[in-house]
């Protein structure tokens, strides 16, 4: 089973490739997913890598911290999304 890694402070012109080669150096990489925003589509600057766990560990262990196009990655096991509210985020006017 493949264990998900949470990415963050990607730059935001990355694209799936470039993240996957850089995971690449630990394991084959089953998926990259590179979040953008619902309203504008553009990036918000974290993903989702997929890998073996070994190799996810390892990934872990070899980039957090370390430097990608000039950001400091920030590179963990990636947790279960909590349930989110519905409804606005802002009252109504009434």
């Amino acid at each position: 089973m493949a264990k998900s890694i949470y990415v963050g402070n990607l730059p935001f012109e990355v694209s799936e490739e470039e993240v996957r080669a850089l995971f690449a150096q630990y394991g084959p990489v089953r998926s990259v997913k590179l979040v953008a925003d619902r309203e504008t589509g553009r990036p918000r600057g974290f993903g989702f890598v997929e890998m073996e766990p070994a190799d996810a560990d390892a990934a872990i262990g070899g980039l957090n911290g370390s430097s990608f196009q000039g950001r400091t990655l920030r590179v963990n096991e990636a947790r279960e999304r909590s349930a989110r509210a519905g409804g606005p985020l802002r009252r109504p006017r009434q």
